[in-house]
């Protein structure tokens, strides 16, 4: 079955299948249809993906369940895990197979980069289509002012207006950050649970690199601060416009660039989730349940009912059918799509179930949102 269907896809690069709709059939193949990859479909696939440039770019295969690569601080040991193992081992319940560390050490075992990553090519570097997600509608701004917003009360609490012209400065010279369409989904997920941003509308960016860039040697470990902050000149010193870093927190074990927005061509950008990719059934039978289900606050019961706000029976649904949604996703993205996911009091029960459910076709189905991208106008930068 293996050998018919990869026949299939070769045929379909010879005859100019296009670089969009052989993607669709690849990543339907990968998610759908796992019995039928070889087990050198990594190879594979990128191979083919070097075969399907336009326009000087290309995409490589998404892959949000892909096995992870593990270096143990204390042994030296390399060795290939799947998300519930790393699951398990954050838990204390996996061990290095080396040395039997467990991950309160120090030295415990971390994701690493892939040594067969191509994007450790440089030549290819600036040949990648690259990521990122963004409640700006407008990034990289070319006038960006991140005191733009600034009340006159903020400004006296920051110390006046040179001390906010010093701190200007400071935002100004951070790095922006691309990465792997999953580190993109995966960096909306968590913006949407860790800082308030589940309202907000967010904007998908596919980054078209300058075919000049010059690429840092090698790779680093993730440089960013407490806060995912990046000095580009840290990283990127004279000369040098991008920096790969291994990236810890989103697609974990996948490379990420810090850059400046000299080094960007131009973009494509949709808003995302999409309006209109929804799973028709599973959407009526979530709206039918929500619908039946009342709406009026019931107190929450028990010593911990005080530090709990009342809620409805008809949230305590949706979070049913949003937990069941979750636990289809990888492990590591549990937390964050259960918590982008939630249903607030008063939400409108159609509007709720259509974007929770096009918020899982992201992950399930990212063949529909690369064909709008493909759809979307350049913009230069």
């Amino acid at each position: 079955m293996s050998s018919q269907v990869w026949s299939r896809a070769f045929r379909a690069a010879t005859i100019g299948f296009g670089q969009s709709a052989f993607l669709r059939f690849v990543l339907e193949l990968v998610h759908r249809r796992p019995q039928t990859i070889p087990s050198t479909r990594t190879r594979l696939l990128v191979l083919l993906c070097k075969t399907f440039l336009e326009n000087g770019a290309m995409e490589r295969p998404l892959d949000f369940w892909r096995d992870r690569r593990m270096l143990c601080g204390g042994c030296g040991h390399c060795f290939v895990v799947d998300l519930d193992w790393i699951d398990r081992w954050e838990q204390a319940k996996e061990t290095c197979p080396g040395c039997g560390l467990t991950c309160e050490h120090e030295d415990a075992p971390r994701v690493t980069v892939d040594a067969g990553d191509p994007a450790l090519n440089d030549d290819l570097v600036a040949q990648f289509f690259w990521y990122h997600t963004s409640t700006q509608p407008d990034w990289p701004s070319r006038d960006f002012d991140p005191a733009a917003d600034l009340t006159p009360g903020i400004r006296r609490m920051m110390g006046g207006d040179e001390r906010v012209t010093a701190w200007a400065a400071r935002q100004r010279a951070k790095a922006l950050h691309v990465g792997t369409y999953e580190a993109a989904v995966h960096n909306m997920l968590r913006r949407m649970r860790d800082q308030a941003d589940r309202g907000n509308q967010f904007y998908l960016y596919r980054v078209h690199l300058k075919p000049s860039v010059t690429e840092r040697e090698g790779w680093i470990v993730d440089p960013s601060n407490w806060l995912g902050d990046v000095v580009f000149a840290e990283v990127c010193p004279p000369g040098i416009d991008v920096a790969r870093y291994l990236n810890y927190h989103e697609d974990p074990g996948g490379l990420s660039l810090a850059l400046g927005r000299d080094a960007i061509q131009g973009v494509q950008q949709i808003a995302v989730p999409l309006s209109d990719a929804w799973d028709t059934d599973w959407v009526s039978d979530a709206v039918a349940a929500l619908e039946g289900a009342s709406d009026e606050l019931i107190p929450a019961t028990g010593k911990p009912g005080r530090f709990l706000r009342p809620s409805s029976p008809r949230a305590g649904r949706a979070g049913e059918f949003g937990a069941e949604l979750a636990d289809l996703l990888p492990v590591n993205l549990h937390d964050q799509f259960a918590s982008a996911a939630a249903f607030a009091e008063g939400d409108d029960p159609a509007r709720w179930a259509r974007r929770t459910s096009s918020l899982f076709d992201l992950v399930k189905n990212p063949g529909e949102v690369l064909a709008e991208l493909d759809k979307a106008q350049h913009r230069p930068v």
